[in-house]
């Protein structure tokens, strides 16, 4: 298992495709871990070096005590990078991993090419909604709130065509670390990037999920509208797009990128 030890917290990762190829990193969602993304994995894999990781808290990762920021998880971002010698990238994340790709932008943009904001925010939720979030889970674990998250993440008729494909994500969730889980969750508390997406000048492309609740499209398209140079796709899923239309994200993926 692929670890790089970093600043006092070890990030798991693996690489996939031609080692020769564009490299092009992935970074998951809250409650989720690099598997997010095993079903885009094989197309993208096919034309680019693929990182993935797993957020601290999340997945094979270490736990450090929360809270955290968002400007640590970026650092977490650059501090792989620089452990695996690897030049400029491009960026693609989902939800959080979405914001962690808009403070790159704005911070670090000589460090990368393109960016991929699915599913996101420059400020996700509120305050209070975190608050209670993380009473939740403070008092009862996280089986209850991975059962309630999966209405958020996909549509109705997705779980009613595939229930069987809320296997993984859920047992995912169930599995997270809750200290973990906080810890993220307050890096998001506090994060309101929406007065800097303007400096970002890298080519980027918003993705929104047309019955997405937790971060709606018109998100996207606050993100899309005051972002210099950007495309907008939108998919008729809701917030785990590249699980619930892993063709159709892919798809617009790699036309962006190519």
């Amino acid at each position: 298992m692929p670890i790089a030890e970093l600043n006092g917290v070890r990030i798991h990762y693996t690489l996939d495709g031609p080692g020769d190829a564009p490299t092009l990193v992935l970074s998951n969602s809250l409650g989720t871990s690099l598997h997010m993304w095993d079903k885009v994995l094989p197309a993208l894999a096919a034309r680019y070096r693929v990182l993935r990781y797993d957020t601290r808290g999340h997945g094979q990762s270490s736990v450090p005590a929360p809270p955290y920021s968002v400007a640590q998880l970026a650092g977490d971002v650059l501090g792989l990078r620089d452990y695996l010698r690897i030049d400029r990238v491009h960026f693609c994340g989902l939800s959080l991993g979405g914001l962690t790709g808009i403070w790159l932008a704005i911070h670090a943009p000589s460090r990368f090419h393109r960016f991929i904001f699915a599913n996101t925010s420059a400020r996700i939720g509120n305050p209070s909604m975190w608050d209670e979030r993380i009473a939740a889970i403070r008092a009862s674990g996280m089986v209850p709130l991975a059962q309630a998250t999966m209405r958020r993440w996909f549509t109705d008729g997705f779980m009613q065509r595939h229930p069987e494909e809320l296997d993984l994500p859920r047992a995912v969730m169930e599995q997270t670390s809750p200290d973990g889980y906080i810890g993220c969750c307050l890096s998001m508390r506090k994060e309101d990037l929406r007065g800097e997406v303007a400096r970002i000048h890298a080519p980027c492309l918003v993705i929104t999920g047309e019955s997405d609740i937790a971060t709606p499209p018109a998100e996207g398209r606050f993100l899309h509208q005051n972002l210099p140079q950007s495309h907008y796709v939108a998919l008729k899923a809701a917030h785990l797009s590249a699980w619930e239309l892993p063709r159709e994200f892919e798809s617009a993926v790699l036309n962006f990128l190519t």
